[in-house]
């Protein structure tokens, strides 16, 4: 699984607007501009405010939607000549709505994961398409996920945490090279948010896997990420470490109030701890 090439994500001035338009001046640019990499087994968090931009970009990145300039590759390949399978036996692309309403079980729903792999032809979903090392991945991906025990659950009947889970399942079930998650940890309980990045390093250091993530959450970024890019009304307005990026006047000019920046006391890594305000309220009432 493993790749041997040194980036899995070249951008290049891309630039992406929901009505189309590439004229200056006709409708809002969702993202204007993006040239940046992600390194082969590199995890590289993507933040910002609300609106910024950062569910269009994973999305523009797994090719669910097109721009209208600048170029993508991934892993040396320019993706607007990719297909759509051939991105998905590369990338793997977990949204944050994961709700289905078709009757698919948990261990049904994971091993979905695997039919950009399928060489045969027929029916989307049918009776033997999947072969036994396709049933033993999607086994092996729903113990790391811990959801074994919801195999035969319907994935509209279980917790919106245990829905997320099997997901990211199904998405490591396509062994892809990079994994791309919008807000991965957001119905999840503490420990399972743990979990999860736990695993997400190991796949990392054992695999090399790139993951890509969008997340809201600043601490849980800055411990996990190899590196964050952070966006601003479309436009990245820095792209660092987490010691480059969560820093209390980046944040301040961003997301337009005060924070307290100290070091995490086990990583050394940056924690963000209390609004300024608050900070001082508290402070003023002893």
């Amino acid at each position: 699984m493993r790749s041997e090439r040194g980036l899995a994500y070249e951008v290049d001035g891309l630039r992406f607007s929901y009505d189309g338009s590439t004229a200056a001046g006709r409708g809002p640019w969702i993202l204007d501009g993006l040239s940046f990499t992600v390194k082969s087994g590199e995890i590289v968090g993507v933040i910002g405010p609300n609106g910024s931009g950062k569910t269009s970009l994973l999305k523009l990145l797994v090719k669910v939607l097109r721009p209208q300039a600048g170029t993508v590759r991934l892993f040396g390949q320019s993706l607007g000549e990719l297909s759509q399978s051939s991105v998905a036996r590369m990338a793997a692309f977990v949204p944050q709505d994961t709700y289905q309403i078709f009757p698919f079980t948990i261990a049904e729903t994971v091993l979905m994961g695997r039919f950009p792999h399928r060489r045969q032809r027929g029916p989307v979903i049918g009776p033997g398409w999947e072969g036994l090392e396709d049933i033993r991945l999607a086994q092996q991906a729903m113990q790391e996920m811990d959801v074994v025990h919801l195999a035969d659950r319907l994935l509209s009947e279980v917790s919106g945490g245990e829905r997320q889970r099997a997901v990211i399942a199904r998405a490591l079930t396509q062994e892809p090279l990079v994994l791309l998650l919008d807000e991965p940890t957001a119905f999840l309980d503490l420990n399972h948010q743990l979990d999860i990045c736990s695993i997400l390093r190991r796949f990392k250091e054992q695999r090399g896997l790139s993951v890509i993530l969008v997340s809201h959450d600043l601490n849980l970024a800055s411990q996990y990420c190899d590196r964050l890019l952070l966006l601003k009304e479309g436009r990245i307005f820095r792209i660092g470490t987490p010691q480059e990026v969560i820093r209390p006047d980046v944040l301040e000019a961003v997301y337009h109030c005060q924070v307290l920046v100290d070091q995490h006391p086990v990583t050394g890594l940056p924690r963000v701890t209390l609004p300024g305000p608050l900070a001082r309220s508290l402070v003023n009432s002893h």
